[in-house]
């Protein structure tokens, strides 16, 4: 009798430690809600773009919150801590196609005054929220100015090489 009361108990044991090997197997897995702290290394045309490792520290976001674009999101889902993985993100999931209606041609009088406008530079804008974005002078004519408010990213298959360092 002991012996069948030893084996049950081992038996229970067992089967606890897998139950709870697998719920903490669930746990680690990039799903929505989760802060993610990962590494990353964004190339564009073969050229890095950005990279965690330029700041010096990891990149933390929490999925679902749209903190970064979807098809940087959607490529970390089903990670583990752990994890290396590439993948490319289309412009459709990432900062969008190339909008024709956001190159405007203004008149240079509504350019800034104190810096010499050329073609190529990159000038910035201030939206009614308040926050600053990039605006790539394009091309400048006698009396106006040829501008592209379009993300810089627009149009670009993004590449990236992540690492989840932390899943909570």
């Amino acid at each position: 009798m002991k012996n069948g009361k030893a084996l049950l108990y081992c038996l229970i044991l067992l089967f606890g430690v897998m139950l709870i090997a697998e719920g903490a197997e669930a746990a680690v897995i990039v799903s929505e809600g989760k802060a993610v702290t990962l590494n990353y290394t964004l190339t564009v045309d073969g050229k890095v773009i950005d990279s965690s490792k330029k700041h010096n520290k990891p990149l933390t976001v929490k999925i679902g919150r749209h903190q970064v674009i979807p098809g940087f999101e959607q490529g970390l889902m089903g990670m583990k801590a752990g994890q290396k993985k590439s993948f490319t993100v289309a412009p459709k999931d990432g900062y969008g196609e190339i909008n024709p209606k956001a190159i405007l041609e203004v008149p240079k009088s509504k350019l800034p005054k104190d810096i010499k406008i050329v073609p190529g530079m990159t000038i910035y804008g201030q939206g009614p929220d308040g926050r600053s974005f990039p605006i790539k002078v394009v091309k400048i004519k006698k009396d106006t100015a040829v501008l592209d408010l379009n993300p810089p990213m627009a149009g670009k298959t993004l590449h990236f090489d992540v690492e989840v360092l932390d899943i909570k």
